[in-house]
Order: structure tokens, then sequence, then C-alpha cells
């Protein structure tokens, strides 16, 4: 457990710092937030790469129970609108979290033998999609409802132009390819910091 207790603080840190930064708009389609989380699959990757998927799952549930934490506390502090943090928003987050980090762990086992940057970035673009599919869908759409009846999410469901150029949306559909269009750029940067990371854990290892 010792040597992937700093996976696990990094991790940690991670899921409560974009636990409060989510609170923080930025421009009409992020938050602060989506910009922090996506850090959470470079962290799984590295582990996964250094370690193996058994001790990258470890670091990986203690992020879900730290998400869990944070998403009970979010219920407890109301804000002007509410609790801050809702039943669907908790379901969601910690269902996409757990759902994507582990299916990332699976798909960079799969190919970890390939060409150094081939794992993560195909086991992260997954991952994110999945967990931007899952989030959004189980906390915003209008189909869903039924999970949280007293919590009025109709306003996710305003028509708008998808990011304000393309077809007629749902509004949460627009905030889901922003999150995910965040995610898919920070992959590819992400890779930089992977293979210096690795680079230095596995020397040690050695």
């Amino acid at each position: 457990m010792t040597r992937i207790l700093p996976g696990i603080l990094a991790m940690a840190a991670i899921v409560v710092a974009s636990n409060i930064l989510v609170q923080f708009l930025l421009g009409q389609w992020l938050t602060l937030g989506a910009f922090t989380y996506p850090l959470a699959f470079l962290v799984t990757d590295v582990m996964n790469r250094v370690y193996g998927p058994g001790p990258a799952r470890r670091v990986v549930f203690a992020g879900f129970v730290v998400g869990v934490a944070c998403s009970f506390i979010g219920t407890q502090i109301v804000g002007e609108f509410g609790p801050l943090v809702t039943l669907r928003i908790a379901m969601g987050s910690g269902l996409a979290f757990l759902s994507a980090q582990m299916l990332d762990v699976a798909v960079f086992d799969r190919l970890r033998g390939g060409r150094w940057w081939r794992a993560p970035l195909a086991s992260t673009l997954i991952g994110s999609s999945v967990d931007t599919a899952l989030f959004f869908t189980i906390a915003f759409s209008a189909s869903l409802t039924f999970l949280e009846p007293a919590n009025d999410v109709s306003w996710a469901s305003e028509a708008l132009p998808l990011l304000g150029i393309g077809p007629v949306v749902p509004l949460w559909v627009s905030l889901a390819v922003a999150d995910w269009c965040v995610k898919l750029a920070l992959a590819l940067i992400a890779l930089v910091p992977f293979r210096v990371i690795v680079g230095r854990l596995m020397a040690g290892v050695a």
C-alpha cells in the first residue's frame, strides 16, 4: 500500500479539487472543474504502467470513496437554489467515475504492450467519453427525472444551438460536449507528464 500512497493522495486531491472547482463557471459551457478532473486518468494510467492493474484499481477505489464523501458533504450544504449536490449529480458523478476509471484500467492493461503512448491515450479517450456520457445523462437528462422527481432540472433541457453555433439540442448536451472536448485535449497534453512521471518512477522501482 505504501508504494501507491502517492497515487492515492494525488487522486484524492484531484477529486476534492474538482468537486470544489465545479462550482465556478468558466464561460458559458464549462466550469473550472473540467480542467482538473481529467487529471484523474493521468494518475490511474501512471499507477497502471508502473505497478499494474491491481494497484491502479485500488487507487481508483480510493478516489471513488473520496468522491462519495464529497458528494455527501455537498448534499448537506444548501445554496441559493438548494443543495450544492443533488441526488442525481451524486449518482451520476459516482457511477461515471467508477465505470470510466475501471474501464480505463482494463483498456490500458490490454494495450500496455504497444507503443508507450497508445495505452494511456486510448484508455483515457475511451474512459473520458464514457465518463461524460454517463454523468451528464444521469444528472440532467429529462428522461431520467424519475431518479429524483423533486429536483427540477428543466433548465438543463432548454433547447439551444449546440455550443451556441450548432443544431438545436438540450442545454445539457452542449455542456457535455464542451466537457468532452476539454477531456480530449487534456488526454493529449497529459502524455507529456505521463512519460516524465513514469520514467522517474520506473527508475526508482528498478
